[in-house]
């Protein structure tokens, strides 16, 4: 019986007109946004190149590593970045290595081409949010009620057939031949990427899988939603004007509140502040600073390098002195910023968790790696570039330099000195976090979603128990 009730839900969907179109206009967005994400990698790309090419041009001429300094590092644009791209658009992409003072990343995105942050982008996760949600919707809505309009329901039950099963019956049914479509439309979007020049590792395959699985778990969720919405109302008109209020309230409210919220909640301190903050202090470690220049001597009948040797390293011991001062204050500034902002993002996240939009997308920017986290891990990985910079420095000058430091280069040959060679910088690479941490953050959002479709269809199938049929 249970075969029987699955196999007529799937004729009677994959008949309908309302499938046929519904499912076209996925399809073609589907489609179009692998094209675009992979049409925006290669752009990416080109402009990651010719960032790095323009930086290692911009050493020509330097004769001398005292005369680097600083080195630029550039965020490599990722494959699933193109597709799910979460917060990859609002962080900087550039960051300046300083020996000394503080990294910040520049040039994001949005920065650079504005009119992208007025519309933003039409990547995979837009299209599960948004229409896909509103696909489940407009095939589901009518499940019973729509029937029972038709007169079919009653028809149905002229015949000795258990509700359980049927109710079970229409749930599957549905499911497998919506589902089977969607991923029909997907893996044929997925050859796109290779057809262009996108590879992707095993690794970032798996990634996808899993924003793709979360994503059909994501359309469950609305689909047994209007289900369960159908088998409580009795006029299709009433259940789907519900289903769009709650569609409406859960997708666009609800996450956008939650930051409101979270904002009021908890107050962090903005970046103009800790820099005023910190621009006071450095004013008065420099006044601190010049006082202590004063107490230089030198040992009498020293010769002019020599002394220029034993200035530099009297100065790079003020100015080292100095910088571990501004680094415990600026640290400690930091640290206070981050846990505020670590309580306010927990905060908007739990909020926003009670729709499952805010659950799909907080899972899918972590599978593909463009969280909110991405600033931090980019800041991370710059500073375990700047300790290897910062090394291979001082083994080519055999000094830290930095700190308003002189040097003299004394050429007794008259020869004009052979300039660096760029090559032999160390290179900066980016590492994005590991597989299975990233299933780790986004394990309680996909939990949420499935906690989300086993209520629905609990609720649908103890509705349609006691529902009228006549």
């Amino acid at each position: 019986m249970l075969k029987v009730i699955v196999e007529k839900e799937i004729r009677e969907i994959l008949g309908s007109v309302k499938f046929v179109i519904t499912f076209g206009a996925c399809a073609v967005l589907i489609l179009l946004s692998f094209y675009i994400g992979a049409a925006n990698h290669k752009a990416n790309v080109e402009q990651y190149n010719a960032a790095k090419a323009e930086n290692t041009r911009q050493m020509e001429g330097l004769t001398s590593w005292m005369s680097l300094e600083q080195h630029r590092i550039f965020l490599p644009p990722q494959p699933l970045a193109a597709l799910v791209t979460g917060s990859s658009n609002d962080v900087g992409r550039t960051i300046d290595v300083h020996r000394r003072s503080e990294l910040a990343a520049v040039d994001s995105k949005f920065n650079e081409d504005p009119i992208y942050a007025v519309f933003r982008f039409l990547d995979l996760t837009f299209i599960f949010q948004i229409v896909l949600s509103l696909f489940a919707i407009m095939l589901g809505y009518d499940a019973i009620c729509g029937e029972k309009e038709r007169g079919t329901l009653r028809l149905s039950f002229a015949n000795p057939v258990p509700r359980a099963t049927y109710i079970l019956g229409k749930l599957l049914g549905s499911f497998i031949t919506l589902v089977t479509a969607l991923l029909i439309a997907i893996l044929l979007s997925c050859l796109i990427l290779p057809l262009l020049g996108v590879s992707l590792t095993g690794d970032e395959w798996i990634r996808l899988a899993a924003i793709i699985g979360t994503g059909l778990l994501y359309f469950g969720v609305f689909l047994t939603l209007s289900v369960f919405v159908s088998s409580r109302t009795h006029r299709t008109s009433s259940a789907f004007l519900a289903l769009l209020v709650i569609w409406v309230v859960s997708v666009l409210i609800v996450p956008r509140s939650a930051t409101l919220l979270a904002g009021r909640a908890v107050d962090v301190p903005s970046i103009d502040e800790l820099a005023a903050q910190k621009t006071s202090f450095s004013r008065q470690l420099w006044t601190e600073y010049r006082d202590a220049m004063g107490s230089f001597s030198a040992p009498k009948d020293i010769d002019p390098h020599d002394m220029m040797t034993h200035f530099n390293k009297f100065m790079d011991s003020l100015s080292t002195e100095r910088e571990a001062k501004m680094k415990v204050f600026s640290d400690r500034l930091n640290e206070d910023r981050f846990n505020r902002q670590v309580v306010q993002q927990k905060f908007a996240f739990n909020v926003a968790r009670v729709s499952p939009a805010a659950s799909m997308n907080l899972a899918a920017a972590n599978l593909a790696g463009t969280s909110i986290g991405l600033k931090n891990r980019f800041h991370e990985t710059a500073m375990e570039y700047r300790k290897v910079f910062g090394d291979f420095i001082r083994e080519k000058t055999g000094m830290n330099l930095g700190g308003g430091m002189i040097y003299v280069e004394i050429n007794d040959d008259g020869e004009k000195p052979d300039p660096i060679d760029p090559s032999e910088l160390p290179v900066y690479t980016y590492s994005p976090k590991p597989l299975m941490a990233s299933f780790s953050a986004a394990f309680v959002d996909i939990g949420i979603l499935a906690l989300f479709n086993l209520i629905f269809f609990v609720g649908a199938f103890v509705s349609f128990i006691r529902y009228d049929v006549r």
